[in-house]
């Protein structure tokens, strides 16, 4: 992990949140590359199970509701976790997480915390000019609800038949009471996920389904298949309207837990939005009117943040690498599949020259119509090389004196680091190629 962080703040993927101001507790802001690599993974994601699929139609919805939704799902009375607090460094931790008899985990006092108490984890914040005045309202505390409430809207107005699925990616905020491990946990983060109806009699068909796909997803991400646990979860510890709930868990080097969960519904939440608001959310099949019924929910949820997390721990190679005298030297490289690299090409003049200058930009610049790319003409070649192995960037191209001659380049594999010689005019479709693979 310290080799992830540090790598994560030297190179420009993860900062420390409001850093000049002594930072905020487990607040991380997402530099140049973490902004990429997030972002590569969201529009894989909407793309893959949004755009391509005829059964799938995406919302954005409000980060603050009106707050009924949270009273009729249950978060406003039972969103909650139990709460202690140490008598003497009045630190907070869960309660399941320490022994009430024992230590104090931060001044090692001994049998000095509270009693457990329960704490929601709603932010809850006001609506109007004066607080005392003003309405209570909560920032979202999971996406899942709004795709619940615009049910009948949807159905409505793209007139999908079952199956059918609503999908949202985008920001929830928890309150949690011990938020750590860098951005495995912390009080916001980004969210990825979709509500799947199905008829009743059809659910554990759509799970098994969408279990596969959720596979599939994590092999596309690179994420090894020896470091991912899938765990059904027991009676007694799933939502008691679930009949089935897999976690999905990654062994993280702080120890094996979820990534993404897999979890059956049922028609709780339509259930309640019905009965609290007034509405009708049944559905009536086409093909037999008198059919009416809610449906049933199949919910895959995948966590944004983890996701890069677990990239960046899955691509951390280190390696013996050639130096150029003849010699070996420690290789860092990020080896991420190459649709999720942040840079995907580097425009590198073997010197800062300007006879190679005149030639690398208009390069440059020609590649960046149809690719991420950087232009870096600082420092010697071997540093430059390395530098995009740490950032994980799948290929250099490296303009030098003979281009200027024979009107090539050469394109440098980051993972295999061996060279190929390219002519400029076929380059872009030389690039195009290397990297649909």
């Amino acid at each position: 992990m310290e080799k992830i962080i540090n790598l994560s703040k030297r190179r420009g993927f993860i900062f420390p949140g409001s850093e000049i101001y002594g930072g905020l507790a487990n607040s991380w802001d997402y530099g140049p590359l973490g902004a990429e690599l997030k972002k590569n993974i969201k529009d894989e994601w909407w793309n893959r199970f949004v755009r391509k699929r005829t059964d799938m139609v995406g919302l954005d919805a409000a980060l603050m509701m009106n707050p009924k939704v949270w009273e009729a799902s249950g978060h406003v009375a039972g969103f909650s976790d139990p709460l202690v607090e140490c008598k003497k460094c009045h630190n907070r931790y869960r309660a399941d997480q320490v022994d009430p008899k024992g230590a104090c985990p931060n001044c090692g006092s001994k049998g000095s915390f509270t009693e457990a108490k329960q704490f929601n984890l709603m932010f809850k914040t006001f609506i109007g000019p004066a607080e005392e005045k003003a309405d209570a309202v909560y920032l979202r505390p999971e996406l899942a609800q709004a795709m619940f409430v615009n049910f009948k809207n949807v159905l409505e107005t793209t007139r999908k038949r079952l199956p059918f699925g609503i999908a949202s990616q985008g920001r929830v905020f928890r309150n949690e009471i011990t938020p750590g491990n860098y951005i495995f946990r912390t009080r916001e983060f980004d969210l990825m996920e979709f509500e799947y109806f199905v008829h009743p009699k059809e659910w554990e068909k759509h799970f098994e389904k969408w279990l596969k796909e959720m596979k599939k997803w994590l092999k596309d991400l690179g994420v090894s298949e020896k470091k991912l646990h899938f765990v059904d979860v027991p009676e007694g510890e799933r939502a008691h309207y679930s009949k089935r709930t897999v976690d999905i868990e990654y062994a993280y080097p702080f120890g094996q837990k979820e990534l993404y969960g897999l979890a059956y519904r049922g028609d709780f939440d339509l259930a309640q939005h019905e009965k609290a608001s007034g509405q009708d959310l049944k559905y009536t099949d086409p093909e037999d009117p008198k059919e009416k019924f809610l449906p049933h929910v199949i919910e895959p949820t995948f966590g944004l943040d983890r996701s890069v997390l677990v990239a960046m721990l899955e691509a951390y190679q280190e390696e013996q690498a050639p130096t150029g005298e003849g010699g070996e030297e420690l290789r860092v490289v990020m080896k991420f599949p190459k649709w999720l690299a942040p840079v995907k090409v580097a425009v590198l003049p073997l010197s800062k020259k300007p006879e190679l200058s005149k030639i690398a930009k208009p390069i440059y610049e020609e590649l960046s119509e149809g690719f991420v790319c950087e232009y870096d003409e600082t420092q010697s070649i071997g540093k430059r090389y390395r530098r995009q192995d740490e950032i994980g960037t799948p290929y250099c191209i490296t303009v030098d004196f003979d281009t200027i001659k024979d009107k090539a380049v050469t394109v440098r594999d980051r993972d295999t680091m061996k060279q190929k010689r390219v002519k400029i005019a076929k380059l872009a479709e030389h690039l195009a190629e290397l990297l649909e693979k």
